[in-house]
């Protein structure tokens, strides 16, 4: 996530990458970051910095275990991806993680969380500390999932939507026995597909009509959010997976929208025509991939909540934090098993998460 912007243009709230409506890139990147908010139509670039890590390392940065770390924020739907693909992908030992704090100031993502607020393997306080060390005075938004190569400390890619692809695909020699294929070549037209439809009226809907400065614009995008999950919901009536009969990176992507909807952008975003809760197809989709290792063990509410309704101070300038919704609900039977499906295909479930990377109680259901 990219930019940190309320909406009023005093840079306290929540970007994600955006390119205002006369097409001026204001913050390259996937998540929130340091981007203000002026009249401007709501709309995502892609990622500013846009290497690839791969096997061939054609880009410069070959893949190598302990090379690399993946900088995120639990709060982001856009980093979750790449901490949900990493789990299943067992790539833990080979990938290091940096937590960054949900509430940002005016520098961005930062690395309070960690002892003496400093990254322990990159020594940095700011992520931005990175982005400067590749491009000195970048001034776009400090975004996150960002990769940094450990060795120089220098930023590799904010490309947030090539960087899971690339996990899958590139890092093959590094992933666990039993590891799930999450992009399989024979139907990755048909993922494509489903994937373009899901971020341009969900995982961007939702923020479009969050950040939405004027009515007409508002009510398109939330139009554009029920009518895809409408389309959705009928999709996944009888079938378990948005695509073949196992989990694919198109599941990934609209889980970590899904799994905020109700905590978020129900009420925050104004995406306020149903609850998640009151759909029984996509709650019962939900939490089936919430409870299968790898989805719901990387998701932290309180994370999530604080970013959005703390950060956002242009959507909600008091400040309060609410106190719902009951998260328990989470863990009931949703007996989408009975559609069949095999969540991994031929392979296995993760293993448990490292301690450290642990969610916290408050966090959980």
């Amino acid at each position: 996530m990219s930019g940190t912007t309320d909406g009023t243009g005093d840079g306290t709230g929540d970007g994600t990458g955006e390119t205002t409506s006369e097409g001026q890139d204001t913050a390259a990147g996937g998540g929130d970051g340091n981007t203000q908010y002026g009249r401007k139509k709501f709309s995502r670039s892609p990622g500013h910095f846009a290497d690839r890590v791969t096997a061939d390392g054609a880009d410069g940065w070959p893949v190598a275990a302990g090379r690399y770390r993946l900088v995120v924020s639990r709060a982001c739907p856009w980093a979750s991806r790449a901490l949900i693909s990493r789990r299943l992908l067992g790539l833990e030992a080979a990938l290091s993680l940096a937590v960054v704090d949900p509430i940002q100031d005016d520098r961005s993502w930062r690395f309070t969380l960690d002892p003496g607020g400093k990254d322990p393997v990159l020594g940095i306080r700011f992520l931005s500390e990175a982005y400067d060390a590749r491009e000195t005075g970048y001034p776009g938004g400090v975004s996150v999932p960002a990769v940094v190569d450990v060795p120089t400390g220098v930023l590799v890619t904010n490309d947030y939507q090539r960087i899971t692809l690339d996990l899958v695909t590139e890092w093959t020699a590094l992933h666990r026995e039993g590891a799930p294929d999450l992009y399989p070549e024979a139907l990755r037209e048909e993922i494509d597909e489903v994937m373009e439809g899901v971020f341009r009226d969900v995982n961007n809907g939702v923020y479009r009509a969050g950040f939405a400065t004027g009515q007409d614009e508002y009510e398109a995008a939330y139009r554009d959010v029920f009518r895809r999950l409408d389309e959705l919901s009928r999709r996944l009536a009888d079938r378990r997976y948005l695509v073949g009969d196992t989990i694919t990176e198109a599941d990934i992507r609209l889980f970590t929208t899904l799994v905020r909807f109700d905590a978020v952008y129900h009420g925050h975003f104004k995406c306020n025509r149903n609850k998640l809760t009151e759909d029984p197809v996509l709650w019962a989709y939900t939490r089936d991939l919430f409870q299968t290792p790898g989805f719901g063990d990387t998701v932290d509410f309180d994370h999530i909540k604080r970013h959005y309704y703390l950060v956002h101070t242009g959507i909600n300038p008091t400040g309060v934090l609410p106190a719902g919704p009951d998260l328990s609900g989470w863990l009931a039977p949703h007996h989408r098993e009975q559609l069949g499906g095999r969540p991994f295909g031929d392979g296995t479930p993760p293993g448990p998460p490292p301690a450290v990377e642990e969610v916290p109680p408050a966090g959980r259901p």
